[in-house]
């Protein structure tokens, strides 16, 4: 009777060695040969980052390049400097005239003064003339001088506060220069827009650089990505930011999780690079399925663009996902 037992358990044990494996290779021909489980599409594609160019925003010589191709930065970090001898005269010059205009200022504030005593001095002569008048010791004549005097003192408070008003508009202009010159003394240092790695670097310190000129290419790791290509009725079927799944032929053994970030509204011939002739005659749809930013700064040493591989996408939202395609991640 143990005997019996025995064998029907060691049958039974085989039976399950067999449809597993059985199981294992279905999964492994499906995921190899492209004929995927109901509710599910897939495409072949690249990883791909969104590339940042670090241009300068003036004409100049290049002092020093910072870093090297393969460096990670952080955002604001200083990458590039160009030579600034010009505009440090500039900025000399600048802040001289803005002290001149100052000086100038306080100048016509004293006049103003002058002329403002002047104006009560002319104001109460012509009142104690005009109370000699009265009592007719003091001409009519002498009278219209005096009232003359006083206009012309009035005229000239004003001319003086013009100039007072003229001083400090060229205060402001002096002080705008120094900011401007200020400002491109700051943008001679170039700083890196994003976090990220350095892909290329593109000019050399003693090169003359043009204004918009690039210097370096960064790669923003934080938008790490896979374009595929799908038909219409796969397509119409995803939902956004719906999950997805990630194979780079490097590592097959890895299954990255990803969401689908972007679907084109137009239909569009497959790229030759992506399918067969027969396949690039269809009209099909562009689809960006995107790695996680979360994932990425965990795995961030190890993310590499142009790595080909396939993207696995969900067309029906109820569909589990197979067993080859559970994430499965690098410890």
């Amino acid at each position: 009777m143990a005997v019996a037992n025995r064998a029907k358990g060691l049958l039974v044990l085989a039976a399950a060695i067999v449809i597993g494996g059985g199981v294992y290779a279905y999964n492994e021909w499906w995921l190899q040969s492209g004929h995927l489980p109901e509710g599910f599409a897939s495409g072949n594609g690249r990883i791909e980052a969104t590339e940042v160019d670090v241009a300068t925003k003036l004409a100049g010589r290049l002092q020093e390049v910072l870093v090297r191709e393969g460096d990670m930065v952080e955002a604001g970090t200083v990458v590039a400097r160009l030579e600034m001898n010009t505009l440090e005269a500039q900025l000399k010059a600048a802040k001289a005239e803005l002290a001149r205009a100052v000086e100038s200022k306080a100048y016509a504030e004293a006049i103003v003064d002058q002329r403002r005593s002047e104006v009560t001095l002319a104001q109460k002569h012509l009142a104690r003339t005009s109370a000699l008048q009265k009592q007719g010791h003091v001409s009519q004549e002498q009278i219209d001088s005096d009232q003359n005097t006083l206009t012309s003192a009035k005229a000239a408070l004003r001319a003086a506060e013009v100039g007072v008003q003229e001083a400090s508009a060229a205060i402001d202009a002096a002080s705008a220069q120094v900011e401007s010159i200020q400002v491109n003394l700051a943008d001679s240092e170039l700083r890196a827009p994003i976090s990220g790695r350095v892909l290329y670097r593109l000019a050399e310190p003693g090169e003359v650089v043009a204004a918009g000129g690039k210097v370096l290419t960064l790669l923003d790791l934080q938008d790490v990505y896979m374009t595929i290509f799908l038909p219409t009725k796969d397509a119409s079927r995803l939902d956004m930011h719906g999950e997805a799944r990630i194979i780079l032929d490097a590592v097959p053994e890895y299954v990255i999780p990803a969401s689908v970030s972007y679907v084109s509204p137009q239909a569009q011939f497959t790229p030759k690079a992506v399918e067969t002739r027969e396949e690039r005659e269809k009209l099909m749809f562009r689809v960006k399925v995107k790695i996680e930013p979360e994932l990425l700064l965990k795995y961030e040493q190890k993310v590499k663009v142009g790595v080909p591989g396939e993207a696995y996408v969900r067309t029906a939202r109820s569909a589990p996902w197979p067993a080859n395609l559970q994430v499965k991640l690098p410890q």
